[in-house]
């Protein structure tokens, strides 16, 4: 097993695109996590308020939360994967390369599983999306007029 200085940056080609990709996943866990960050603050403000005095309008938002957090949870677990596969393909190319042992099945299979678990990622980030848009349209409140010191006339 002699390595020469071209089949190091073969090697490399070769693993550039994964690393990509792996640069993508972590890009979108930052948000993913960001995401979540702002649904525990928002919830712990709720439950504080819970704390003081009990109301419907609290119960029905932190259930909305919970159910958002659920599929942001579950993106970030599939996303978690996504780079783990792509962290073993990145090294099953090196090893497969250096040893010339033919892993050419598991790479594909792993890439494969990976950009899955991406989409799947993505489906359930755009799940909660849906929820937190639906909610905010169901919670909206009827706007009135601003208050002022002059009396209300009737207009006819």
């Amino acid at each position: 097993m002699n390595i020469q200085l071209g089949d190091i940056g073969h090697i490399i080609q070769l693993a550039i695109a994964p690393v990509f990709l792996l640069n993508g996943v972590c890009t979108a866990l930052m948000v993913l996590i960001n995401r979540l960050a702002r649904i525990i603050d928002r919830s712990r403000v709720l439950e504080d308020r819970l704390d003081i005095a009990y109301n419907d309008h609290y119960i029905t938002e932190l259930d909305v939360l919970y159910r958002r957090s659920h599929y942001i949870n579950m993106a970030i677990t599939l996303s978690t994967l996504c780079g783990l596969f792509v962290g073993i393909v990145i090294a099953l190319l090196f090893v497969g390369d250096t040893t010339d042992v033919t892993l050419d099945k598991y790479i594909a299979g792993l890439f494969a599983a990976a950009v899955g678990s991406l989409i799947a990622s993505f489906g359930a980030l755009l799940r909660e999306i849906f929820i937190a848009s639906s909610a905010m349209r169901a919670m909206r409140h009827v706007r009135r007029a601003p208050r002022t010191n002059e009396p209300v006339t009737k207009q006819i």
